[in-house]
């Protein structure tokens, strides 16, 4: 019964504590933390009101948002690396293929939704990235270029992120990426595409700078 019991308790101990350790790696809000510390305001009270590296470069310079981004990456890098490596090749994690993807999932649910700020967050590209980044880099090159493209064209970057989490995890399937990398960009797109609706009918002024356009 004991034996049962463990067989039972360690994939749902480990899927909890792997995913907590995602959503409380992506909650450190690191746009609110610098630019707070850096200028002395809260980078959500002007701009697009979302804390991103981009605001950040707005209202702080770009050497901070430089900073802001590559910390953003990093928080969804460490996790998903630990989710897909711990353990070794043959460890107990390569018998729960769902960790790594919920893992890389709420990572970017904490950064959009983070526990240590109030609920409001970012949008999740750059954790997204190191999520796909942990899972394979030829990956996150290929992503960052399908978002790039997508951007040019349609000119307007939130529905192109919104395009781009719905069409990452069929492109790399496509391109034969392995089952891990697909199903993490499965997780982050869903949760990329979901957050960035919100911007969907946002005017804009510039291709990367979401500033909004001044109603006339």
């Amino acid at each position: 019964m004991g034996g049962k019991l463990n067989v039972l308790l360690l994939p749902l101990l480990t899927t909890l504590g792997f995913g907590m350790l995602g959503y409380l790696c992506g909650s450190l809000p690191f746009a609110v933390w610098i630019t707070r510390l850096a200028k002395g305001v809260d980078v959500r009270d002007a701009g697009s009101g979302h804390a991103t590296t981009t605001n950040t470069i707005r209202q702080a310079g770009f050497g901070w948002g430089a900073l802001v981004l590559v910390l953003d990456i990093a928080k969804g890098f460490l996790p998903t690396w630990l989710a897909l490596h711990a353990g070794g090749q043959n460890g107990i994690l390569s018998y729960m293929p769902w960790v790594a993807p919920l893992t890389a999932a709420l990572v970017v649910v904490g950064h959009c939704w983070p526990v240590f700020a109030g609920f409001r967050g970012g949008m999740g590209n750059a954790s997204a990235g190191g999520a796909i980044l942990a899972a394979n880099p030829l990956a996150f090159v290929i992503g960052l270029g399908i978002l790039v493209a997508l951007v040019l064209i349609i000119r307007h970057s939130a529905r192109a992120s919104v395009l781009t989490g719905l069409l990452i995890a069929p492109a790399f399937w496509l391109l034969g990426f392995g089952s891990p990398v697909v199903w993490v960009a499965a997780a982050t797109g869903l949760v990329i595409a979901f957050r960035f609706t919100i911007d969907w009918n946002r005017e804009y002024r510039e291709l990367w700078l979401d500033r909004e356009q001044k109603q006339r």
